[in-house]
């Protein structure tokens, strides 16, 4: 049993910074019909970027938490320049060409951004210091760290906010209306340029913010660190349901926990044959039996029908 509560306790976690991730694919999925697999190599920069803060300010004596705080901001405003830029330069002059074409510009500049990062980074592993306590607290037999416990509160307060943003605020009313109808929504008003780099902007900082938690709490960090992320991201987001915000979280917390569940007790299942290294064929099985029994996602998909 305090396997089971501990497994739930790291699928909630891992399914929290999917979520993350998830909800900049879905956001822009939402507004153009774009899947943007650069997201996961955002992400590699935003954690990258943190790390590069914090290190470069470690010997100053400031409390843990505030140069985790201080390289967030340096993180997001890195990856919200970087996601501007590449919207403007590589997506935009495509956005009346064949959906094709964007797709595989996309996958182009992911492999241009990591190859950037290894010049800049160099190739090797990186350990993210430990800036949070680390006394962790008991649930029955199972723990769970102060770091784990942020990104979960993190992620629900991300989620509030970029429901009130897209239902409650000017620039929510200009996204829906820019997805219902680009030209439209200029006629009344709304510059569907600035729109679609707002969204790419909000996605690259929840790419940040997921970045500085995946590094601080799994300490590792590389230049390839944001395919696997990235890719189970979006198996999470067409899991939920593809443009649905409530779904990319539905989606990312499911996968998770269906990953830790699976890496718990594959061994057992399979007899020993296979091992907890084997938990990732869990979102690709996932992400098969959706495409396959319901392609629209759990909670449905949700994009406008453009006029």
């Amino acid at each position: 049993m305090d396997t089971f509560i501990q497994q739930i306790i790291n699928g909630l976690v891992m399914g929290s910074v999917y979520a993350l991730i998830a909800l900049g694919y879905t956001m822009v999925y939402g507004v153009i019909n774009l899947i943007n697999f650069a997201h996961g190599e955002v992400l590699m920069v935003g954690a990258l970027t943190s790390w590069t803060v914090v290190t470069a300010m470690s010997g100053l004596g400031l409390p843990g938490w505030l140069l985790l705080l201080i390289s967030l901001v340096a993180a997001i405003l890195v990856c919200t320049t970087l996601n501007f830029i590449i919207e403007k330069i590589a997506y935009r002059p495509l956005r009346s060409a064949p959906r094709l074409a964007p797709l595989i510009t996309a996958m182009g500049v992911s492999l241009l951004l990591q190859s950037l990062a290894m010049i800049v980074w160099k190739s090797n592993y990186k350990t993210y210091p430990i800036l949070l306590p680390t006394e962790p607290f008991h649930i029955g037999g199972a723990v769970i760290n102060p770091v784990q416990v942020m990104i979960l509160v993190v992620t629900a307060l991300s989620l509030s906010g970029l429901i009130y943003l897209v239902n409650h605020t000017r620039l929510g009313r200009a996204m829906r209306a820019t997805a219902e109808n680009p030209k439209v929504a200029g006629l009344m008003g709304v510059n569907p340029d600035t729109v679609i780099s707002a969204t790419f902007i909000i996605g690259a900082a929840l790419a940040a913010l997921a970045g500085v938690m995946f590094a601080a709490n799994y300490g590792s960090l590389h230049h390839t660190m944001g395919s696997m992320p990235g890719l189970k991201a979006f198996t999470a987001a067409v899991f939920g349901g593809i443009g649905n915000m409530p779904g990319a979280m539905v989606g990312g917390v499911a996968l998770g926990l269906i990953e830790a569940l699976g890496a718990g007790y594959i061994g057992v299942l399979t007899g020993g044959v296979l091992g907890s290294n084997y938990q990732d064929i869990f979102a690709f099985i996932v992400l098969i039996l959706v495409l396959t029994l319901r392609p629209q996602g759990l909670l449905g998909e949700r994009v406008a029908d453009r006029a």
